[in-house]
């Protein structure tokens, strides 16, 4: 029974994460860019 809890717990996490992860690509933010490109350097452009 606790595995089950604690599996139950780890996916409602594992959700939660992804529909962040979902929100903050869709406002233009991704993993691979923090949005600070004074110190960036990097080929968005901005």
């Amino acid at each position: 029974m606790g595995t089950v809890v604690v599996g139950l717990l780890l996916v409602g996490v594992v959700i939660l994460i992804v529909r962040h992860m979902i929100r903050e690509k869709k406002q233009g933010k991704s993993l691979q860019c923090g949005c600070d490109c004074k110190h960036c350097g990097g080929p968005c452009g901005k």
